[in-house]
């Protein structure tokens, strides 16, 4: 390092230290706050690593986040005195590059500058069109775009919804699925736009998960870093397949959303909205739902500027004037009020606390002979761990073990609190060895998601486990990571973590629980 270059690395290392201390304070996470800040997840990780400098906007955002009294933004002005003095080394002939318009934090990836969600209900069906103006932030050429379809024909009714799809599950042929990309500077221009082929990720009764691609008969069409385009894809499903509700997940940084509904006006109408985030319980749209009249079509619409990152907006409605829906000629009803947290872990595969498996020992793989049934079990686990992640966001991590699946093999999953690191795929798990400290922290279950309790477990593990080949590993895991992967392990072993907790203590119902959403301290 240059010495000219010292003055400012020691002045970014303490703006980052002060970062770290004020996140700390207000018992965040990186991923957290860089949720509540509008950055990518990884971008705090970076700053506080010292692998990006802090920029102005950055610095204003955490001091606005955080509640820092100041300190973080003195931190900045220090670092930003010292640079400005020339002692930081910049780009050809000292100067610093300029700072573009919208600044975005390196290796941010794709962004959605602006959304346009529309959803019509015409003739017994409900045709949605997603229009996105899509930015390419990343280092890297774009070929694919995830979208995801879903749906709940019973809202409230996990039971009876789950059998109705099973009975009536989405089929391909029935969305008639359509996608086009701009290929030029007219987006009104129908020559401007290319059709953009898909393939399936994920297909269940009333999900279905869909690259779109960016490519068609006629060759590819990459979208290149600093690049932009418009994507617009439409899919069609009927009332007796689609509940009263629409919901849109912000999973990229998104400069403007907007929803819109259309519904004969004859129906008479009523709609409201609902928020949530990784940081607030279910509220109310902040601003209102603005209606209009046009021509015979009630149309509701509703704008949020620089939604946070893993926000979900649902719109809801009910027709105040009774109508028939699909052949079965029933009655489409308004939604009911909010279900139980376990009923909705039950209505996604997970098996709740009584079911006679949880309370079964595993039966271990034989690896590599019984790899195939491994890797099975192992997508399974993954798959409703992301159905789960639909509905729930894990501050503290999640993990799942195969018995709570209705598989009894010995295999976990455990997603770390952590966005940036990798799941923990655990085959065989036992634990050989532990450390002299413990401390106790309150857990949740997906089999038992109504209370928390308070566990003792050690700070620290060692774990012997298979990979995929057979071979047997040893590794050690601390503090959170090592509570989550005992409390996978005690399912292998047919425990809960109420067995656990010591004689007396009460569980806590998780509507007084404070901590959701929270990582645990140490």
């Amino acid at each position: 390092m240059a010495g000219s270059d010292v003055p400012a690395q020691r002045a970014a290392e303490a703006f980052a230290a002060e970062l770290a201390r004020w996140r700390v304070e207000r018992g965040l996470t990186k991923k957290q706050l860089a949720v509540e800040m509008g950055f990518d997840p990884s971008y705090v990780s970076h700053v506080e690593g010292r692998r990006h400098r802090p920029t102005e906007d950055f610095a204003r955002r955490a001091e606005a986040v955080l509640a820092a009294s100041g300190a973080i933004w003195l931190r900045f002005k220090e670092y930003e005195e010292v640079r400005r003095a020339g002692r930081l080394t910049a780009g050809p002939g000292g100067r610093d590059p300029p700072v573009p318009e919208q600044w975005l934090p390196p290796g941010t990836g794709l962004v959605v500058e602006q959304e346009l969600s529309d959803l019509s209900y015409v003739d017994g069906s409900y045709r949605c069109t997603v229009r996105r103006a899509l930015y390419n932030a990343s280092t890297e050429p774009v070929s694919r775009y995830l979208v995801r379809i879903s749906v709940d024909r019973f809202p409230g009714e996990p039971e009876r919804s789950n059998r109705h799809h099973r009975e009536h599950p989405l089929r391909w042929d029935e969305l008639d699925l359509q996608a086009l990309c701009m290929s030029g500077a007219d987006s009104t221009d129908p020559v401007g736009w290319e059709s953009m082929e898909w393939r399936a990720k994920h297909d269940r009764d009333a999900f279905k998960e869909v690259w779109l691609l960016f490519e068609n008969g006629n060759g590819r069409f990459p979208l290149y870093p600093g690049q932009r385009t418009t994507i617009e894809y439409g899919y069609t499903v009927g009332a007796d397949k689609w509940g009263m509700w629409f919901q849109r997940a912000v999973r990229l940084p998104t400069r403007q959303l907007t929803v819109r509904l259309s519904f004969p006006a004859a129906l008479s109408p009523a709609v409201w909205g609902l928020e949530t985030s990784l940081s607030a319980e279910e509220v109310p749209l902040r601003t209102p739902i603005a209606a209009r009249t046009v021509d015979d079509r009630a149309v509701f619409e509703w704008t949020t500027d620089s939604p946070a990152l893993n926000a979900r907006y649902r719109l809801q409605w009910r027709f105040r004037t009774p109508m028939l829906a699909g052949a079965e000629g029933a009655v489409i009803r308004p939604p009911v009020a909010p279900i139980k947290a376990s009923e909705r872990m039950r209505a996604a595969g997970i098996a709740q606390r009584g079911t006679d498996l949880l309370r079964q020992r595993a039966q271990p793989f034989d690896l590599p002979r019984d790899e195939p049934v491994a890797r099975d079990v192992v997508q399974r686990l993954i798959a409703t761990l992301d159905r789960v992640g639909e509905m729930h966001f894990f501050g503290k991590g999640v993990g799942l073990a195969a018995p709570q699946i209705g598989l009894g093999w010995a295999a976990a999953i455990v997603l770390p609190p952590e966005l940036d690191d990798d799941p923990l795929v655990l085959l065989n798990p036992r634990i050989i060895g532990v450390g002299s400290d413990s401390d106790e922290q309150y857990e949740g279950c997906l089999s038992f998601f109504d209370h928390r309790g308070l566990v003792r477990r050690p700070l620290g593990i060692e774990v012997e486990h298979a990979t995929l080949t057979g071979t047997r590993l040893i590794t050690s895991y601390d503090q959170a990571i090592a509570r989550l992967i005992a409390h996978e392990i005690d399912h292998l072993e047919g425990r809960l973590y109420v067995d656990r907790m010591a004689p007396g203590v009460p569980l806590v119902p998780v509507e007084e629980y404070r901590d959701t959403g929270r990582p645990w301290t140490y």
